[in-house]
């Protein structure tokens, strides 16, 4: 705890620092906050606002990884933040300061357990990109190949750790005093992001991602993924094949090659759905700094992808829920909409539809009075969940990571071509998938996928008839069995029931007759005395009577 309230104010004086509060609309809060941060705040305000790109991305990058990722994900989003300041996080991606070549070289070593000059003919001690997590030195193996070693930042655990703590207390805070805060379910979604995160810091892990969405695209013309060196690749350390290629956000160099941007917009729009609905197995990493543009053939240019620590992946029952609602959103059909958001247990059982359907056509209808070009996906997010606040309706942590993914290839399509109609690219793909789902063809692959087990049970298929038949030719007797059984009990209850009050009168007659007994007069019975043994015996043979 005390660890986290240390970060918390090294986070609130770095935002003091670096003057971030311009980036606070105070017009918008409430008067008490005006007049006193606000005052103290307006001072040197137009000055600060000169640069605060700049400022933003320096405040980020002293703050660690966590916070440098969050720059990387909005440096894609040029339809929410202004030139100068996307330009300032677009530094982000791959430039951020680097820690010295000596130390990874020494890292480099410790894991694979050999000295650079034994593992690379050549090992360039500057590092040729630098990133939140890791940075890549370029090196040529002895048998020739050109290939890049990327190498975990040292100590970078210890500061992620104390990340996730402080956003752990955050979570916990949001959800104890806001309604709407426990809707979104912070707690679930930090820890999904504490996996994900950590998984970054595996580089066997990213290694083991990468050579499988190699094998998903292997024969594919719209992705290219370089080849794994596994022999050189560890925790800590990775090499692979060295890939050349124009940076997607390189806007000038792509278009000096004649590169066709609506081709390279839509493609990438194709290879997202590809990865989610046919693959269930997608990169949701996808900012600019780790995708390359190959623009040997400029009228079809390829995909180059690298960094696969963030992979991300659905359930049949997730997919299917997905692909039906963008093509009900995308129709129109907002009561399909609502019916699925109750199906799926977004919102409680209990839900209205009706009313829940016209809740939902009041914040998306607007959108269709504009072309479906210009519609945001992330405008439609955050109306749902403002819609979300009278149903409900709870975020779904394992799709967080789908939708970020979904804001980085809307900003990066829009980015390369302005007019990327994202609803013409995904509708076919979804149309052909639903079919797909629902045809022969689906029902010929599960009954591939099963026919080996049901080969395995092939074999003990005459023994279980016969067991069957076996079971059926003595149901009768069972049945007469247990019916007799049933009644012999019953009987025995009955009895038991019907001589309970003559045990009762045989109790009390053995108390009468020790109460009217006089010990002193054994030796010479009285009238009384021969009635209380007449009692004694009465209420010992009404005991011991059977049923």
């Amino acid at each position: 705890m005390l660890t986290s309230v240390f970060r918390l104010l090294r986070i609130i004086f770095t935002v003091i620092r670096f003057r971030l509060d311009v980036f606070i609309p105070f017009t918008l809060l409430p008067w008490y906050i005006r007049c006193t941060l606000g005052v103290v705040c307006s001072i040197g305000r137009k000055r600060a606002s000169e640069n605060k790109g700049e400022r933003l991305r320096l405040a980020l990058e002293s703050l660690g990884p966590i916070f440098v990722k969050f720059g990387q994900i909005l440096s894609t989003r040029r339809d929410l933040l202004n030139d100068d300041i996307a330009d300032e996080l677009a530094k982000l991606q791959d430039k951020v300061p680097a820690f010295s070549g000596q130390v990874a070289q020494a890292i480099i070593e410790r894991d694979l357990k050999a000295p650079v000059s034994e593992l690379f003919a050549e090992f360039s001690v500057e590092p040729l990109a630098s990133a939140s997590i890791a940075q890549v030195h370029t090196a040529k193996l002895h048998s020739g190949e050109e290939v890049i070693v990327k190498v975990i930042r040292p100590k970078i655990e210890k500061t992620i750790g104390k990340d996730i703590k402080l956003l752990y207390t955050l979570a916990n805070l949001v959800a104890r005093i806001s309604e709407d805060g426990r809707r979104l379910r912070p707690i679930e979604v930090v820890t999904d992001y504490e996996y994900t995160i950590l998984d970054e810091l595996d580089l066997a892990k990213e290694a083991a991602n990468t050579g499988l969405l190699q094998r998903n695209f292997v024969d594919s013309d719209l992705l290219y993924v370089p080849q794994v060196y596994w022999d050189y690749t560890h925790r800590n350390v990775m090499v692979m094949e060295r890939i050349y290629g124009i940076p997607v956000a390189d806007i000038p160099t792509l278009n000096k090659a004649n590169v066709n941007m609506k081709c390279l917009a839509e493609r990438g729009v194709e290879i997202f759905f590809t990865q989610v609905f046919s693959h269930s197995f997608f990169h949701a990493d996808m900012h600019p700094g780790n995708i390359f543009v190959d623009a040997s053939n400029p009228e079809k240019p390829k995909y180059i992808a690298i960094d696969c620590a963030i992979m991300g992946s659905l359930d049949d029952a997730d997919k299917n829920y997905l692909a039906r609602n963008l093509l009900a959103f995308f129709q129109r059909d907002y009561r399909l909409v609502a019916e699925l958001h109750v199906e799926s247990g977004w919102v409680p059982k209990g839900t209205p539809v009706h009313a829940f359907e016209s809740a939902i056509r009041s914040v998306c209808e607007p959108m269709f009075a504009k072309p479906l070009k210009d519609i945001s996906f992330g405008q439609v997010l955050i109306g749902l969940f403002q819609t979300a606040r009278r149903f409900n309706m709870e975020v779904q942590p394992q799709l967080v990571l789908l939708e970020k993914t979904l804001l980085n290839i809307e900003g990066l399509g829009r980015q390369l071509y302005p007019d990327l109609d994202l609803w013409v690219t995904a509708k076919p793909f979804l149309e052909r998938w639903m079919r797909e789902q629902m045809g022969p063809k689906r029902v010929m692959e599960e009954v591939r996928k099963q026919a080996p087990q049901w080969a395995g049970q092939l074999p003990q298929i005459p023994n279980l008839i016969f067991t069957a038949l076996s079971q059926m030719s003595h149901q009768e007797e069972r049945i007469q069995a247990q019916t007799d059984a049933i009644l012999q009990l019953s009987t025995e209850v009955k009895k038991k029931h019907r001589n309970r009050p003559l045990r009762l009168l045989g109790a009390l007659s053995l108390v009468a007759a020790w109460f009217i007994t006089d010990p002193t007069s054994l030796t010479h019975l009285k009238t009384e005395d021969l009635a209380s043994l007449g009692l004694f015996l009465l209420g010992l043979y009404l005991l011991v009577l059977k049923p």
